[in-house]
């Protein structure tokens, strides 16, 4: 049997090492000749807190260039640079559904082996929504999960990997806003691994494309992002599943290689998407579009045109 899962974020419209410390025995200790001073006692003082990476910077370099977007708040920024290019209400705080996961992936990438086996708990075939259909007790290979969790969009595989994370859902929110403070992402909250509840989940263009020039180091995140569409077998009686990439700007635009896509009633249309032309990559975040494809081609065209 064959399962595809073409379902679109949300909705499903859219596609010690052990060191012995030694140290040097008294009686093997050559005497002193002579009496030796005390040594002075340091005071000990905490090391001051490291102030967050610059992942943004700049006024908008082409802040006098004219382009139609249609979403309320969206940036547009260089990859390479972290310089912001465009911007509209950047740090308006918006719901941002199912984008909620690219904070997820960069976590769980981090803490959760590629190639290790995951039992899948019980409480993640209960999520709202969205899922792929995980069964509880069954093992799968993390990176199953992970092209599920950014292409399908599965809010299943995003409590699993919370879990398989931190122990538990509750333990893996708490890293998450952790991680967004120490990225300095003063406008971003988040209530849910998956994104599917609004209430309390929030971010803003800025953080969004801040996170994502974080996420882009990791080469796995990269890979996950820009595939379009993945064959995986699975445990009889499902046998295989095919992950199509909600993300049809893959297929729209020329040179897109990311983010990800996320929608709820409440959130509307959400993109984070990413093109790369003549070596250069830049990040385009729409939220609340109408229209989110063509928001992201014009606000990448912009940019493009003035490199």
């Amino acid at each position: 049997m064959l399962l595809t899962v073409l379902a679109a974020a949300g909705v499903g419209v859219w596609f010690g090492r052990h060191e012995a410390a030694a140290s040097q025995h008294p009686a093997m200790s050559p005497l002193p000749t002579r009496t030796q001073p005390a040594p002075r006692t340091v005071p000990h003082t905490d090391p001051k807190p490291h102030p967050p990476p610059r992942l943004l910077y700049g006024t908008p370099l082409l802040a006098g260039h004219h382009v139609r977007v249609r979403a309320p708040a969206a940036i547009l920024v260089d990859a390479g640079t972290g310089r912001v290019l465009w911007a509209e209400r950047p740090h308006r705080r918006m719901k941002i559904a199912s984008l909620t996961k690219i904070m997820t992936a960069t976590l769980a990438l981090r803490e959760v082996p590629w190639n290790s086996k995951v039992t899948v708990a019980r409480s993640v075939t209960r999520v709202p929504l969205v899922r792929e259909g995980l069964r509880a007790g069954e093992h799968v290979r993390a990176w199953k999960l992970f092209y599920a969790l950014l292409l399908f969009s599965g809010n299943d595989d995003a409590n699993q990997l919370a879990i398989s994370s931190a122990g538990s859902v509750h333990a893996f929110l708490g890293e998450m806003n952790d991680k967004a403070r120490e990225l300095g992402l003063r406008d971003t909250h988040y209530t849910s691994p998956s994104g599917i509840r609004d209430r309390g989940n929030y971010s803003t263009p800025w953080d969004l494309a801040a996170l994502t020039r974080y996420a882009f180091r990791n080469p796995r995140f990269n890979q996950l992002v820009r595939t379009k569409l993945i064959h995986v077998r699975w445990a009889a009686p499902t046998n295989s599943k095919i992950y199509a990439n909600n993300n049809y700007l893959l297929h729209l635009y020329t040179g897109a290689n990311g983010v990800k896509t996320g929608y709820t009633s409440a959130s509307g249309w959400c993109l984070v998407a990413s093109a790369t032309k003549h070596g250069r990559r830049l990040i385009a975040v729409v939220l609340d579009s109408p229209n989110m494809y063509a928001d992201a081609r014009r606000l990448l065209n912009l940019g493009f045109s003035g490199s």
